[in-house]
């Protein structure tokens, strides 16, 4: 494809949710993407560096002017070429935060809010000013100047600026890739918020699939300005035709519901589509719904059910596909009532119990990770 070829992809009819298609050539890359992405939530666009990740959040920021195709946010056009439309980034209703946070340093914190705040007319602001202080925990720190504020406040302060000026769109171009990990624990549970608490779309750029994991619904997998894929993110966590389920961090991620507590055993107990679960003890009422990991590394495979065993949680599985790895390892799709799992075991153990697809058996789930509120 040459510059005086290149075409966009067809626009979607339907203009709920957002939805971008688009070609932005450059030398030696070119972005070529169609996506039609959720009207809420967290959207995940994951990938290696120059997969294309920023360049995508660029054009839906309307930062490139030179890029042809659509652009709709909730029914409203931002960019048609065939139409001759393409609306500046200040006429596009979203929020944008950056690696690093870019605060004003002559403004403290409540100046940062007030400049967002104060541009939007109060009769098309959708979030209040209380409700972005408590949403992002900084309502301690209004007087405080940006030089006073460790990485992890800083961020929490750019997303509340950038959701001051009450967006239809909040654009996240990988916000703890310039922090520590203490900061990064610290900045996590306010993103979840965000995808449990706002009624709008978030894209999250990232190349952590820990972050990914724990944060987004929706994945979309970029590769050399390409979408290979792009879904639900535990169906695409899953897929053995996938890069994701390739290394060590490959697992599964379940949305668990909470039907009890042990505190003499400082366990809880969890209901998802394919069973039960039991958890360390979580400190949260009966009926929150929770999302929890399980590593394919954590999952061994039995033909029968077993007693004297140590491991609490044993589910009766069903194999869908198996992928050979290196190293002798052979990964193992599973379905556990229709929700997938995955095992990692070795090519030995494979031929010893004779896996193939069909197979019906017991999954024994040595650990899982407690990600958070889904």
């Amino acid at each position: 494809m040459n510059a005086m070829t290149a075409s966009p992809p067809e626009p979607a009819s339907d203009d709920s949710g957002l939805h971008i298609a688009s070609v932005l050539q450059r030398p030696g890359f070119t972005l070529d993407i169609a996506l039609k992405l959720p009207a809420s939530g967290i959207t995940a666009l994951f990938g290696a560096s120059g997969s294309g990740k920023t360049t995508a959040l660029r054009v839906l920021a309307g930062l490139e002017p030179q890029a042809q195709g659509r652009v709709c946010v909730q029914g409203e056009v931002w960019q048609d070429s065939a139409q001759g439309i393409f609306k500046p980034v200040h006429q596009r209703a979203l929020g944008y935060v950056f690696q690093e946070a870019s605060l004003f340093e002559h403004l403290n914190v409540q100046g940062n809010l007030q400049y967002g705040f104060k541009r939007t007319p109060a009769a098309q602001r959708s979030q209040g000013w209380n409700d972005t202080l408590e949403l992002l925990g900084i309502a301690h720190l209004l007087q405080r100047w940006p030089g006073e504020l460790s990485g992890g406040e800083r961020q929490r302060v750019a997303i509340a600026r950038a959701l001051a000026t009450s967006p239809r769109l909040l654009l996240l171009d990988e916000p703890l890739a310039a922090l520590d990990a203490p900061r990064k624990r610290e900045i996590l549970p306010y993103l979840e918020r965000l995808q449990t608490e706002l009624c709008l779309p978030v894209i999250y750029v990232s190349h952590a699939i820990d972050e990914v994991a724990r944060l987004a619904d929706h994945l979309v997998l970029l590769d050399r300005g390409r979408v290979t894929a792009q879904g639900p993110t535990a169906e695409l966590l899953t897929q053995l035709d996938l890069a994701l389920t390739q290394d060590d961090s490959a697992g599964a991620v379940l949305r668990c519901q909470v039907l009890s507590h042990d505190d003499a055993d400082h366990l809880t107990l969890a209901r998802f589509a394919g069973g039960e679960l039991l958890l360390p003890r979580q400190q949260c009422a009966i009926g929150h719904t929770l999302r929890v990991r399980v590593a394919a590394r954590d999952v061994s495979l039995t033909l029968q059910h077993q007693s004297g065993t140590s491991i609490l949680n044993i589910l009766p599985c069903t194999v869908t596909a198996l992928a050979a790895q290196g190293n002798g390892q052979m990964m193992v799709a599973l379905s556990a009532q229709g929700t997938p799992l995955l095992a990692k075991v070795t090519r030995r153990s494979s031929q010893a119990l004779e896996l193939a697809p069909g197979q019906a058996l017991f999954a024994q789930i040595k650990g899982v990770a407690i990600l958070g509120p889904a």
